[in-house]
């Protein structure tokens, strides 16, 4: 799975006045018509508890010049720290915050959630909002090979990515 090396986002969403959002790679279109994007998220991720009572979810789509970002989304976890206050951002949709330093995003409103039990849930959105400055070069998984997690996977410290 490594050679596929992704291209990673940021997802955020929002729930009252509880912000949350985390570094993802597993994201794709998955519908044309009616357009549908779909987001994995790890179900021991505050962002996946927050997203499941929410109505909207963002994704940024981050550039090779946004590992700083990959790190606080990442590496961090909002168990621990506010993420939003070190990162500038606005309202948009549902509350959901945008990223300012990431002009690539889609938000969408969630039309399901798909959990059949496995480490991460399926979050597919219909999209309502598209924002980009042009075309950019992805940070990918590979980019960050060895960056810690910012929870544990399957009960010990999991890097995000990992060489073959």
């Amino acid at each position: 799975m490594a050679a596929a090396d992704p291209a990673l986002v940021v997802v955020t969403t929002a729930r009252a006045d509880e912000l949350a959002g985390c570094l993802v790679g597993f994201h794709a279109q998955v519908s044309i018509e009616p357009p549908r994007y779909a987001v994995w998220l790890s179900r021991l991720n505050r962002t996946c508890r927050v997203a499941r009572l929410a109505s909207h979810v963002a994704i940024h789509f981050l550039t090779d010049g946004d590992r700083e970002l990959a790190e606080l989304f990442g590496a961090e976890t909002g168990d621990d720290i506010d993420k939003f206050a070190r990162t500038s951002w606005t309202p948009g949709p549902g509350g959901v915050p945008l990223l300012d330093a990431c002009p690539h995003r889609l938000v969408g409103r969630r039309v399901t959630l798909i959990d059949e039990g496995g480490d991460h849930a399926c979050f597919v959105s219909s999209p309502i909002r598209t924002d980009s400055d042009g075309p950019f070069v992805p940070l990918r998984m590979g980019a960050v090979a060895g960056m810690p997690a910012g929870h544990e996977v399957d009960g010990g410290s999991s890097p995000v990515a990992s060489a073959p």
